[in-house]
């Protein structure tokens, strides 16, 4: 949200949190504050960019490949998981009043779009060659649940696929998204996709033709480079020329007039419930920046906490204060970089940076950034050295940041930028015995293999880009100070363990990608992530345990607290199939929710698995659920892993029948 506004954690740590309650409540939240801002701007006559209420959002793009520069807007490489949260975010955007609208959704990039930025080669000219398996089982779920939820609005995006540019793509917006779907919103290009159709796919060669390709595809709106001429204004021309019919121009028109309608544009404002919010009551109130902490805290994945020679792992602290710390690296105080890209203006008052809410905990401390920028390629070894000498903690924060991965930028490797890894090996060698933890600032993998099999470095915690609430969030982590603050983030995506193991960039076949089909041994994997506490699976039903195609079955999950702190646990479901007569995930998500456990107590879950869930792509058929055994994975990570979170999975079965 453009402006003044409480920020909240990007979609990647989100994402971590694997929990639909928390998108639909941040979510939510940002409408409010967004249809608030909105009527201020109406009050003083403000119609510009970014002042109204029809969002961009949720980016819904499948995390394909680590190096990808929008990772972070991403809710990971699960198809289910994303399609969850799709659901969750348009709801929780649009709100639940039957009449009007609170803000609209606009799910976002259809489809196939997942990178490249910028390299090898430009996202603006990128034509995705994508199977039809593929495109079914991982492209395309998530627009469908956005469909489903109820989503206004679907952005097409600037990459062709097959051949077509997304937004003069009939299969896509007309026979797939309104025929097959029943969507009834409009679509409206990424900005400047219509133009670089004719410019830069070269699929068109005229303005005239571009507007008629893009209208007989079923594109509704140009969302232009503020162009003073657009191709869209050449609309009037075709018709004149018989290239587009009025019908059709009519047919894509009614849905942007009857989003409006549903936005209260047209009513009295006393009609609307929404006029009523107002801005100032709002933004960065005390629930909102209490939620903005909570999603930071629940954003947090341990990756690593190693055991101390009492038996106790070295996270939480204790005490509730440090004698001498150390806080160095470049994200220890770099507030614009623990924000995500398309982050709201940064609040000094509710900001603060790890080093910032650290300090308040030590007696003493001694910071040093080390590096000039995250780029790190200006590095400073004695300023390092000097600051974690004779010290009772270190902490050490790492990444990456807009400087690295956004939007038009791609990373070009897994390694730390530049000389991050060295000033990391500095601090633990110049340290002597104290121990090193280290906070990870990022959205795609990082090779930290270095660190993870350091006996020195003794906790290691990927934050992603937290927002405002940085550094309160890993102080009440790392002390386990407030409800909420014992970590149970989970990775929502495959960390690999070498480059070797990443296919090209601009290969789209999924072969080899995300957990689905990933070969050999990653470093973290899909859905790992530790806790203070200890879980252990007691038991797993299946009902019934032998169906016909196209039922559905029941499964409860029973899980307990064995550890000694209450806390998150994140229940995850797993799905193989048996004998599948066509290629398939050796893998499938199909059930996740995050609880809350008091030590000691046991849970039940109960999850609904659906014959869509069970069925595959056959390219002469389409979907089909086929006779055979289903297997079944319940626990707190993905089975047969070497990392592993320490608790048990349980398996099951149960056979379909034609």
């Amino acid at each position: 949200m453009a402006g003044n506004a409480t920020s909240y954690p990007q979609s990647i740590g989100l994402a971590a949190a694997w929990s639909p309650e928390l998108i639909f409540n941040v979510s939510q939240a940002t409408s409010i504050e967004a249809r608030a801002k909105y009527n201020t701007n109406v009050q003083k006559g403000i119609y510009t960019d970014h002042s109204g209420i029809s969002c961009f959002s949720p980016v819904i793009n499948i995390m394909r490949h680590p190096y990808w520069g929008r990772n972070q807007e991403t809710y990971g490489e699960d198809p289910y998981l994303t399609s969850v949260y799709a659901a969750q975010f348009v709801k929780g955007l649009q709100g639940d009043h039957p009449r009007y609208v609170r803000a609209n959704a606009g799910c976002k990039h259809f489809a196939a779009y997942a990178g490249p930025e910028n390299i090898p080669t430009s996202r603006l000219s990128f034509d995705a060659k994508v199977s039809e398996r593929d495109l079914r089982m991982t492209f395309l779920p998530a627009f469908k649940a956005c469909v489903k939820a109820g989503t206004y609005s679907i952005m097409c995006s600037y990459n062709s696929v097959n051949g077509v540019p997304s937004c003069a793509n009939k299969k896509l917006l007309t026979d797939i998204l309104r025929d097959e779907w029943g969507f009834e919103g409009y679509v409206v290009s990424d900005e400047g996709a219509i133009e670089w159709m004719d410019t830069r796919h070269h699929y068109t060669h005229s303005d005239v033709d571009t507007v008629v390709a893009a209208i007989n595809a079923g594109t509704s709106l140009d969302l232009n480079t503020n162009l003073t001429v657009d191709a869209f204004m050449s609309m009037a021309k075709a018709v004149d020329q018989g290239k587009l019919s009025r019908d059709s121009v009519y047919e894509l028109v009614k849905p942007l007039f009857y989003t409006r309608m549903r936005l209260g544009e047209f009513d009295p404002p006393e009609m609307n419930p929404y006029t009523k919010l107002n801005s100032s009551e709002i933004i960065q109130s005390a629930a909102n920046r209490a939620l903005s902490l909570q999603a930071a805290m629940k954003s947090f994945v341990l990756l690593k906490n190693m055991k101390t020679s009492s038996g106790l792992t070295f996270l939480p602290l204790e005490g509730g204060f440090i004698g001498r710390l150390a806080i160095v690296g470049p994200m220890a105080h770099n507030p614009e970089q623990m924000f995500g890209d398309y982050a709201p203006q940064l609040d000094p008052h509710h900001t603060h940076t790890p080093y910032e809410a650290l300090r308040v905990r030590a007696h003493s401390t001694s910071y040093a950034a080390g590096c000039t920028d995250n780029r790190c390629t200006k590095y400073n070894s004695t300023n390092i050295t000097e600051a974690v000498s004779e010290k009772d903690l270190v902490v050490v924060a790492l990444g990456t940041g807009q400087e690295l991965e956004a939007e038009g930028n791609d990373r070009k490797s897994l390694s730390l930028p530049a000389n991050q890894s060295q000033l990391l090996q500095d601090a633990v060698k110049a340290s002597g015995t104290t121990p090193v933890v280290l906070l990870l600032f990022n959205a795609g993998p990082l090779d930290i293999t270095w660190a993870k099999n350091s006996d020195r470095v003794v906790a290691i915690i990927a934050c992603f880009f937290p927002a405002q609430a940085t550094g309160d969030a890993i102080v009440n982590v790392m002390f386990h100070f407030i409800l909420g603050s014992n970590p149970a983030g989970r990775l929502p995506s495959t960390w690999p363990a070498s480059e070797s193991q990443i296919p090209a960039m601009t290969n789209y076949t999924m072969e080899g990608r995300t957990y689905r089909y990933f070969v050999g041994e990653p470093l973290y994997p899909f859905g790992y992530g530790l806790s203070y506490s200890n879980f252990e699976y007691n038991a797993v039903t299946i009902a019934p345990d032998q169906i016909k195609a196209g039922q559905s079955v029941t499964v409860t999950v029973s899980v307990s607290n064995t550890g000694p702190y209450h806390g998150d646990e994140v229940i995850q479901l797993y799905m193989a199939w048996g004998n599948a007569s066509v290629p398939v995930p050796k893998l499938q998500l199909v059930g996740f929710n995050r609880i809350y456990i008091k030590a000691g107590d046991e849970f039940l879950q109960t999850f609904t698995i659906t014959s869509e869930q069970m069925a595959v792509w056959d390219d002469a058929r389409g979907f089909i659920v086929e006779p055979g055994t289903m297997y079944l994975y319940a626990g707190g990570q993905q089975p047969n892993q070497k990392t592993t979170v320490g608790s048990n999975i349980l398996m099951g079965k149960f056979s379909i029948s034609g």
